[in-house]
């Protein structure tokens, strides 16, 4: 995809977190004969010198980002979206208020990292924007298509479902041909960039070391709120500290013992209720999805593979799109754990077709 731009319009603005892979996208990109910009997106905590933050936009991440700006000699824009990104922190407090798991990556995504990026590039005259996502973006019967990631280790085309599709032809994704993660370092090395051996941020950007039950705890404490953990028959089995701590599907640290594992089934808000069962009760072969957004023109009915969370490998089944923009999906074998708020997102082989957000499992 780089090499078919480069002769034509070389302009491309590049979200630099300050990690490992956007320093070497932005690298790439200016070997490859771009005029390269890079941006740092300040989503809150890198405005707040008493943050301990180590997520994607501490104070540390735009030292970090101006460094590596400095050694590829690129210009580095500083863009404050606090403000920008408010929705998403409700989102994800609403969510686990209703006693659904969500996935905030996805609206990040589409909303900031791409909606604000290309805004921004707009506002610059730059015609090309590019992160350091481990997927590719190609050409297929005339349209361009988000795919996964070759080899499949650490693609993250499920997290850029919720991208518009005419945005498509403006984004460039370097890593998507990289073998590896040690690649990328490797590359990084090579460039002698100072952030070639950043340990990567396994966190949500805005939760403070990672502890999303303390986080809750002061923006919504009523997510964990005790109730009863209860059998399918509504038997209490024990107690629990705030549906918000769990998670459908979840086994471990559940406080209750049976003769058989035991998974947490549903979560009712409402009540503060978890059930909990055996295996079998989680497994499902349909699911319903809203808020669905497509790549490409789709027939009503279709096979795909449908991969229900992020490190789900995906299962085949039948897709059947309801409304313009719910669809459900009918699976060939029983998929484990569901889970309400996650996305269904599905593929024809490694391209990416669409996706929405599942709202129930049967």
């Amino acid at each position: 995809m780089v090499s078919k731009v480069i002769d034509s319009q070389r302009r491309v603005l590049v979200a630099m977190s300050g990690g490992v892979d956007s320093s070497v996208t932005a690298g790439l990109l200016r070997d490859a004969g771009f005029a390269v910009t890079g941006v740092f997106m300040c989503l809150g905590t890198a405005g707040d010198p008493d943050s301990d933050s180590r997520g994607c936009c501490s104070p540390q991440d735009a030292a970090d980002a101006r460094a590596v700006a400095h050694k590829l000699g690129i210009e580095l824009y500083v863009l404050n979206l606090a403000d920008a990104f408010q929705p998403i922190i409700e989102y994800f407090v609403d969510e686990y208020r209703h006693g659904r798991t969500p996935n905030p990556c996805i609206p990040c995504n589409a909303q900031i990292k791409f909606g604000r990026l290309i805004g921004h590039a707009d506002s610059l005259g730059i015609p090309w924007v590019a992160t350091g996502h481990y997927a590719r973006i190609a050409p297929v019967g005339g349209r361009l298509a988000i795919f996964r990631k070759s080899p499949r280790h650490k693609d993250q085309s499920y997290v850029l479902f919720g991208i518009a599709r005419e945005l498509l032809g403006r984004i460039l994704l370097p890593l998507g041909d990289m073998p590896s993660k040690e690649n990328v370092r490797a590359k990084a090395r090579v460039m002698s960039l100072p952030v070639h051996d950043k340990p990567d941020s396994q966190e949500i950007c805005f939760v403070p070391d990672n502890d999303y039950v303390a986080y809750l705890s002061r923006r919504c404490p009523e997510t964990l709120q005790p109730g009863p953990i209860v059998d399918s028959g509504g038997k209490v089995l024990g107690r629990h500290r705030g549906i918000a701590a769990f998670t459908v599907g979840q086994r471990k640290g559940l406080g209750v013992a049976g003769k058989i594992p035991l998974f947490v089934t549903h979560l009712d808000a409402a009540t503060a209720t978890i059930t909990v069962g055996p295996r079998s009760e989680i497994l499902h072969r349909h699911l319903r999805a809203t808020q669905a957004n497509w790549h490409c023109d789709l027939p009503e009915e279709f096979e795909a593979t449908v991969q229900v969370r992020y490190n789900h490998a995906g299962s085949p089944g039948r897709v059947r799109v309801t409304g313009a923009a719910a669809f459900e999906v009918d699976f060939a074998e029983p998929v484990m754990a569901v889970t309400p708020g996650q996305a269904a997102v599905c593929y024809d082989g490694d391209r990416l077709l669409g996706g929405g957000w599942i709202q129930s499992a049967s």
